[in-house]
């Protein structure tokens, strides 16, 4: 388990399955940020096990984002590039009650921190879109320095987005 004040990343057990589910499909809010320009469609209840869900009982390369005691996100990685070692970072408040809030950002640092900590890299990079000031604003408060800004890549809902890449270097990390 990692932490950070009231935050605690941890791997998911099986009592977390029903609730998780319930967040995520019941309030689907958080798809307007998260790439709303990729398809997106409602998981069934075994979709999401087999996915989501696997991957957060495994702990691997995705953790529960708990909130004083009540699992309300995730983080998660990926690779763009294993063999060049050019990793990603993800972060995911599914329950909206707690956006804006800090809860992003406290989670991150203690994710990137033992990505830097275990894996042999020597930068973590987040990619978002101008729709998502918020995520933008959350990567730069935790040092992330703005690398790229492709402009007007991104079409949703009849408008042009620019898709920006943030990133932090090993020897930048707090």
């Amino acid at each position: 388990m990692l932490y950070n004040d009231n935050i605690t990343l941890r791997v998911a057990t099986s009592e977390d399955k029903e609730p998780l589910y319930s967040l995520i499909t019941s309030d689907e809010e958080w798809t307007k940020f998260n790439g709303p320009y990729f398809p997106y469609i409602t998981p069934t209840i075994k979709e999401f096990e087999a996915n989501l869900f696997k991957r957060l009982c495994d702990g691997v390369d995705a953790l529960v984002i708990d909130y004083k005691g009540e699992a309300i996100g995730s983080v998660s990685y990926y690779w763009e590039d294993k063999r060049t070692r050019w990793l990603e970072v993800g972060v995911i408040i599914y329950d909206s009650r707690y956006w804006s809030k800090g809860v992003g950002r406290k989670a991150l640092i203690p994710w990137i921190t033992h990505l830097f900590d275990t894996l042999e890299i020597e930068r973590v990079g987040l990619t978002t879109w101008s729709g998502n000031p918020r995520m933008v604003a959350c990567a730069q408060s935790i040092g992330m320095t703005l690398e790229a800004r492709l402009r007007k890549v991104r079409y949703f809902q009849g408008q042009y987005y620019d898709s920006i890449k943030l990133g932090v270097i090993r020897e930048e990390w707090m």
